[in-house]
């Protein structure tokens, strides 16, 4: 256990350093915070350290200038070829591929249907890191930003209903999250 603990300190570190300056959008927190809590909630239900790994690193390739390649390499220095290859495959399927400057001729909507679609077809244990990222970003949305959030959470439900396959529980928990949420949002527009 103490290994594996050092081992996402590590990673931890490693992701803290590559997010550099960026903060959480709405509070000020530095970024790592956001990994951070979607470790936590993967460790919930999994002790995977690949899975693990891959929860700390999953922002990495969308929000820094890390590449693959960097990340395999200060993997190696952790983990065995074969757990590097399934924390980096599962950080590859968590970095969106429909982005704005990559589909300048999709809407907002047609990027989001491609990248669910994208999405679902991803690994199971990528998709459990998912949820977790989603409820982590759906309390943190939709307690800062009433205008974005009914449309991040509505996307999030729709993701979710096709996006089914990793742990059940935490699925179960990132579906009635983004419903408490948008709940909660309905509520202060009343």
């Amino acid at each position: 256990m103490e290994q594996k603990k050092s081992v996402l300190d590590r990673i931890k570190e490693f992701a803290d350093k590559a997010h550099g300056d960026q903060m959480r959008k709405y509070t000020g927190q530095r970024y790592i915070v956001h990994p951070v809590e979607v470790m936590q909630i993967c460790s919930k239900v999994t002790s995977d350290l690949s899975v693990l790994s891959a929860a700390l690193l999953h922002d990495l390739l969308e929000d820094t200038p890390v590449t693959k390649e960097e990340i395999k390499t200060f993997l190696q220095t952790l983990m065995d070829l074969k757990s590097v290859d399934r924390t980096l495959n599962m950080v590859i399927d968590l970095t969106d591929v429909y982005i704005k400057d990559a589909f300048p001729m999709l809407n907002r909507r047609a990027r989001k249907d491609k990248e669910h679609q994208r999405l679902s077809t991803v690994s199971p244990d990528s998709q459990t890191i998912k949820y977790a990222d989603i409820i982590s970003n759906s309390i943190d949305i939709s307690a800062h930003d009433s205008d974005f959030g009914p449309v991040y959470l509505r996307e999030m439900k729709a993701l979710l209903k096709s996006m089914d396959k990793g742990n059940q529980q935490l699925y179960q928990k990132a579906t009635e999250t983004v419903e408490m949420c948008l709940k909660q949002l309905n509520k202060e527009f009343r």
